[in-house]
């Protein structure tokens, strides 16, 4: 009797182990600060709990940052990360999927295959800083690439006068696109006021 509910006891401590796990979302994750990328250039995918606001713990937990939640009327707010604390004009704000949602963190689910980024971003009017992107395709034999950068609602745009780095030499174009010979390639761009790319690796 006392083997059997041993045995019992054993089976309900696993599952309530494994619950947690099961209900983990697996998402890409990159924290971008002000002068340099805090975690995650390439968008490694994470375990997340539930929300963005947990996206941002997984990443402070697998980049060993810190971060810092103030406790507000309108809810949790992410008022620093890394050495920054939100001032002014200037704070950390977050997209999902290229979206800033209308919500706080901590009410925005994430789904496997998500992208949650958060990142410094300084105001100067209404909308926040594009946030870059890079895409590529095959032109005359030659492997090239475009800059776009996304808005607060997540619509594209090309974006010219952008600095590239392609494979750890910075390339400037001032029509925001840049080709090079085909073969392997990791490639992010940047532009003052907007922020900068992950970093994307192929062929």
């Amino acid at each position: 009797m006392y083997r059997r509910s041993f045995s019992l006891l054993a089976v309900l401590a696993a599952l309530f182990v494994l619950v947690p796990a099961a209900f983990a979302a697996r998402v890409h994750v990159r924290v971008e600060g002000k002068t340099q990328t805090i975690f995650g250039t390439t968008e490694p995918t994470l375990n997340v709990k539930a929300n963005a606001l947990d996206a941002l713990e997984a990443a402070s937990l697998a980049g060993e940052f810190y971060y810092h939640v103030a406790s507000t009327a309108f809810g949790p707010y992410v008022d620093q990360i890394g050495r920054y604390p939100a001032g002014g004009s200037s704070g950390w704000i977050f997209k999902v999927n290229g979206i800033v949602p209308p919500v706080g963190a901590d009410h925005v689910t994430v789904k496997d295959g998500d992208t949650v980024l958060w990142y410094w971003a300084t105001f100067s009017g209404p909308a926040g800083p594009l946030t870059l992107e890079v895409e590529t395709s095959i032109v005359k034999g030659k492997r090239c690439f475009f800059a776009t950068g996304r808005n607060d609602a997540g619509r594209a745009s090309r974006v010219r006068g952008v600095v590239y780095t392609l494979n750890g030499r910075r390339v400037s174009s001032a029509t925001g696109v840049v080709c090079a010979r085909l073969g392997r390639y990791t490639i992010r761009v940047a532009k003052t006021g907007a922020i900068r790319s992950r970093t994307y690796s192929g062929r």
